[in-house]
């Protein structure tokens, strides 16, 4: 697989909550960020991505444009779904990786998080 069918696989697989093909093309070590944030790890990802995927109905990534790097891909997206309280989640998000040896190795997200409130809120009812 190229960077950007990587890329293209990981987002089907958080899409679908596929735990086990999300493993499968990351790294054991995988390190993400949002926004610049501290780094979580793996299991810290999947976890997360498992919570929005029961918070949010229909959970989607709409409007996909990716990009091979040298080093991994660039992927623009718009994350789509519905939220507990009827609402409409649309977010604009960028998100860079870098992919070693074929499978992702560290992530970088990006959205704006003034638009997420809906979601945020969501997260903290379920917790």
């Amino acid at each position: 697989m190229n960077n950007t069918e990587i890329c293209e696989a990981l987002f089907n697989a958080f899409a679908s909550g596929d735990e086990e093909a999300v493993r499968a093309l990351c790294t054991p070590d995988m390190q993400a960020r949002q926004n610049n944030n501290p780094p979580f790890d793996l299991d810290s990802l999947l976890a997360f991505s498992l919570s929005v995927g029961r918070v949010v109905d229909n959970f989607r990534y709409e409007n996909a444009k990716r990009s091979q790097t040298d080093t991994g891909f660039v992927e623009e997206h718009s994350v789509r779904g519905v939220l507990p309280d009827g609402s409409d989640l649309d977010l604009a998000v960028c998100v860079v990786a870098d992919v070693r040896d074929g499978k992702v190795c560290e992530l970088r997200e990006y959205l704006d998080g003034s638009a997420a409130p809906g979601l945020t809120a969501a997260l903290a009812e379920a917790h």
